[in-house]
């Protein structure tokens, strides 16, 4: 496991799609009597909440919920850009370490030739430091070495000075991988609270009762497969989001199948199969991609949810693929249900 790695924190898939359907008026009341059960009715006891409340509660974390995804999305692309760089800096390190004692090794030779003449001594011990900062702070000594070896001196300052510029920099993107990952992780806790308290208020819930509020309806998750065009690069992103269907939903994730998908990395990748590059984040794509009218929506147009909070892939026929919650699958559901009443727009690559 890589270090500063979180566990996946893994729900019920029933359990979060209930709290984006936002619970049906008949499931909230039998809900609510449920938490009466058990209750005395002394003057001192509280009162039970309302439909409204609790419709109120899980809405506010639903909302909290998904803007911390897509928190979570941004840092991790964050990380992977400083990782990237992180590797090239590295590999300008190690040349920049060679060409700095091959010159180092040079200079050397001229300084013990000048101690040798009885010029100088103390730059014979500065030079067996192999510390360019060091080097640096007290080139007047080097500079002292021989007149007419100046130019190379100069050479070799300059090795040292741009191989002390890589090292810092070097320090500083660990520095900084170290810092988004203690942030990944913090968002990935408050995450699996959030998931905690969404599971407390939905727990007297029969899994009959959460299947019937599912946000679209039954969802289909499996053993379906796509027969239309693939012609159009729309029509391959389509193809793709159809054949990632009961692949697991994760935290950040971009696939492959076996590594899972969150909502805005499936339509990513979608339209990345048909050769076609888009922001990572919900919000990125409902903010820099043009935007089109519900009545003109194609197969291949991405589906914007909840305040730009959530998106799926527009397949046709009223349906749309989508990486829903954790512990849930990619499904193909209705467009219906929390689906249409959080609507916000589509935007087509």
């Amino acid at each position: 496991m890589e270090e500063g790695a979180v566990t996946q924190v893994h729900t019920p898939p029933s359990v979060r799609r209930i709290v984006r359907h936002r619970v049906t008026a008949v499931t909230l009341l039998i809900f609510t009597a449920g938490l009466l059960m058990g209750v005395t009715a002394s003057a001192g006891a509280a009162p039970a909440p309302t439909v409204s409340q609790v419709q109120a509660k899980l809405t506010k974390l639903e909302s909290q919920f998904e803007k911390l995804v897509q928190q979570y999305d941004q840092v991790q692309q964050e990380l992977a850009g400083t990782n990237q760089r992180l590797g090239l800096v590295t590999k300008q390190l190690a040349a920049y370490s060679g060409r700095f004692n091959s010159m180092r090794e040079q200079v050397a030779r001229i300084a013990i030739t000048a101690y040798e003449d009885g010029n100088i001594n103390s730059s014979l011990a500065l030079l067996t430091s192999g510390k360019p900062q060091q080097i640096l702070d007290q080139s007047s000594i080097l500079l002292e070495l021989s007149a007419s070896d100046n130019a190379q001196i100069n050479q070799f300052l300059s090795a040292a000075k741009q191989l002390e510029d890589t090292q810092q920099l070097v320090r500083r993107t660990k520095a900084g991988i170290l810092e988004l990952k203690s942030g990944l992780a913090k968002r990935k806790n408050t995450l699996a609270k959030l998931v905690s308290q969404e599971q407390a208020l939905l727990a007297q819930l029969t899994p009959a009762q959460q299947t019937a509020a599912a946000p679209g309806g039954a969802p289909v998750t499996g053993g379906v497969k796509y027969t239309g065009p693939t012609t159009s690069q729309a029509d391959k992103a389509v193809a793709f989001a159809y054949a990632q269907i009961g692949c697991p939903y994760v935290y950040g994730g971009t696939g492959p199948c076996a590594d899972g998908f969150d909502c805005s990395g499936l339509t990513m990748q979608a339209w990345a199969a048909a050769g076609v590059s888009i922001p990572r984040t919900s919000y990125e794509q409902w903010d820099q991609l043009p935007h089109v009218a519900t009545a003109d929506m194609q197969p291949g147009d991405i589906m914007v949810f909840n305040g730009a909070g959530h998106v799926g892939i527009y397949v046709g026929h009223g349906k749309l693929i989508d990486a829903p919650v954790p512990g849930a699958s990619v499904e193909l559901v209705s467009f219906s249900g929390w689906y249409q009443s959080t609507f916000d727009g589509a935007v087509r690559p």
